[in-house]
């Protein structure tokens, strides 16, 4: 990153409105726009004959044109959703989240160029700590798309940890509470003492969030309740009508920020829509009390976000020596009033601006100023294997860049090519959680199952991405791919995981512990019969038909789907019937080691189509 000292640029790319900062002098300050203004709009317009528009110029359009309008696009990253636009003549144009995104991106870079008068073409971009992998790779598109190379995907918690460290001394542990527009993180971090002149450790050591809980959230509870007094007062409903939901909409945001300082805001939408008895007025009053009682559960979802994570740490609330607040819904005077009952009131940190500290963080990682950065993963990352498992190669809350590798092996006979299921999440079933992608090692060396060894590396690096590759230790065959948009799931999903990991963690449990048994006595099965036909006659008839028979029971137990402990008891009846033939067989094959079959306790995968199986966890 050194050559980028004074030319690259920091941007918190937001949900609702973005901002750029570059260092000047030794210090982060904001850019502001072409219009003036310290941050933009995070909002993409297109006229009727095709003129794109971005920023308060599309902000503005979203009144008279909002099905033109994109806002919010921020909460599709990661997705397959796709933005239609219909034009003058019926022409309809698609595009991608990333696109959108790269739209802002430009904006955003045109006016750091004109402001600073010279090109830009680096920036360290920031995204939630809770953005997931495809997410990640999404931003980074967006960055590539919009003419930058995006030196490093920077998590927003992390970037208002540096900003808030400039110029301090002294150890501290800090808890970053950020409620932007679309998003909500938290995260823990230590910052340790000076490493160097102006430089310190940023050790991140939990994280938490949800990538659908935000201000826009708080606006939509406004909206809602004018639309349902107003159809008290006239009989309209206002919801299909989208050019008054645009107004709602603006009018919710203003009266939210007016709660921040007053205790009352008056809502007044002349003209907000018209029937045969002529036009109607929507006139409101919104108490700070009312506005409260709207939001108190997605408050109350950001204070269980807010234990989770100091959970995680292993942290009560009086070890946190502060709390830095981002973005504009922290001026909510509800969210200050939980925080201070939890952590203190002098605990809260208000030195810097909570939409512009992000950028600041930002600009300061593009100079290399903050220090050395230790982030982490913000979920699991794993490999589904056999019976739907998911089998973590790197744990949540691990620091990154990191590299791991885990052994896996063939589930049949001569299998010559293994599919490898990338998961992200905490729940112990593959099914329940994000599927990342998947891709196949083809050219394994033929040999019974369990023979095989296959090398599975997940790296993730500086951004947050995650590579994958494997290799197999025999043919030396190997493929490696970086996880993008093999598969999308939309956001919404993934908090829905974590909760859900919560919830159901006994069932997990449960399942998880099913799927190994079965696993187990599939496995068992097969080495004792493969073990008696080796030895032939070497076994006598009577001891051949014993085994036999606990075969027969433990298969008839596998195919009526028996619970765990009755499958733990045929187990055990079987390995004790068979433990002497099969220590029998091993000796007689006397193979090297390598060449050993799998242990009871290896995990193998069920094919999928053509042999392709996902290897089991060695």
């Amino acid at each position: 990153m050194a050559d980028s000292k004074g030319k690259a640029i920091g941007i918190d790319l937001g949900t609702t409105f973005s901002c750029v900062a570059h260092v000047s002098g030794g210090h982060p300050e904001v850019i502001p726009n072409a219009e003036g203004e310290r941050t933009t709009p995070s909002a993409v317009a297109f006229t009727e004959k095709g003129e794109l528009l971005v920023g308060q110029l599309a902000r503005r359009q979203a009144l008279v044109n909002p099905n033109r309008t994109i806002l919010s696009i921020k909460r599709r990253m990661g997705t397959d959703y796709r933005v239609r636009i219909e034009l003058d003549g019926g022409e309809v144009k698609e595009y991608a989240p990333e696109q959108i995104s790269a739209f802002i991106l430009q904006k955003l870079k045109r006016d750091a160029e004109g402001y600073l008068g010279r090109e830009v073409k680096q920036a360290v971009i920031t995204v939630p700590a809770y953005f997931n992998d495809l997410q990640r790779n999404a931003t980074k598109a967006a960055g590539e798309i919009a003419g930058l190379e995006v030196l490093k995907i920077l998590p927003e918690p992390t970037a208002a940890a540096l900003a808030y460290g400039l110029g301090k001394a002294g150890a501290e542990r800090v808890l970053v509470y950020d409620l932007g527009g679309g998003t909500f993180d938290v995260s823990i971090l230590e910052i340790g003492e000076e490493i160097e002149e102006g430089r310190r450790l940023y050790d991140v050591i939990a994280t938490d969030g949800d990538t659908q809980l935000g201000g826009d959230d708080f606006d939509r509870r406004i909206v809602d309740w004018l639309i349902e007094e107003f159809k008290k007062d006239t009989g309209i409903d206002l919801s299909s009508d989208p050019g008054a939901l645009e107004r709602l909409r603006e009018a919710a945001e203003q009266a939210k920020k007016e709660l921040s300082t007053r205790t009352e805001a008056r809502i007044s939408l002349p003209y907000i829509i018209a029937d045969a008895s002529g036009p109607k007025h929507l006139d409101q009053s919104l108490t700070r009390a009312q506005f409260e009682s709207m939001i108190d559960d997605l408050l109350g979802r950001t204070m269980e976000i807010v234990d989770r994570a100091l959970k995680a740490a292993g942290l009560s609330p009086r070890e946190i020596d502060q709390v830095v607040l981002v973005g504009g819904s922290t001026r909510i005077p509800k969210v200050q009033e939980l925080i201070a009952a939890k952590f203190g009131q002098a605990k809260i940190n208000k030195g810097i601006n909570p939409d512009e500290v992000v950028a600041l963080g930002a600009a300061m990682e593009a100079e290399n100023l903050g220090g050395v950065l230790l982030d982490v993963v913000p979920l699991t990352l794993s490999i589904e294997t056999a019976g739907g498992i998911a089998s973590p190669v790197i744990e949540r809350n691990t620091k990154y860049p990191v590299e791991r590798t885990k052994t896996y092996t063939t589930e049949e006979d001569y299998q010559t090519q293994v599919e490898i299921h990338v998961l992200q999440g905490e729940r112990k079933m593959a099914v329940d959680n994000l599927s990342l992608g998947k891709f196949v090692l083809s050219g394994i060396k033929p040999a019974p199952r369990g023979v095989p060894r296959i090398d599975v590396t997940f790296r993730v690096d500086e951004h947050g991405i995650l590579h994958v590759s494997a290799k197999d230790q025999g043919s030396k065959a190997e493929i490696s791919v970086t996880i993008k948009e093999s598969s999308r799931l939309s956001p919404e999903e993934i908090e829905r995981m974590k909760r859900e990991a919560e919830e159901h963690a006994e069932e997990d449990r449960r399942k998880a512990e099913e799927a190994e048994t079965r696993n187990q006595a599939t496995e068992l099965i097969y080495n004792v019969k493969k073990a008696l036909g080796e030895l032939g006659g070497e076994v006598s008839a009577e001891e051949r038909n014993e085994i036999e028979a606990a075969i027969r029971a433990l298969e008839e137990k596998l195919d009526a789907r028996a619970g765990v402990e009755d499958l733990r008891t045929a187990i055990g009846e079987l390995k004790r019937l068979s433990d002497g033939v099969t220590a029998a067989a091993y000796r007689k094959a006397a193979g090297p080691e390598e060449d050993a079959p799998a242990g009871e306790d290896d995990q193998y995968a069920s094919p999928r189509g053509r042999e392709a199986g996902k290897g089991g966890e060695k």
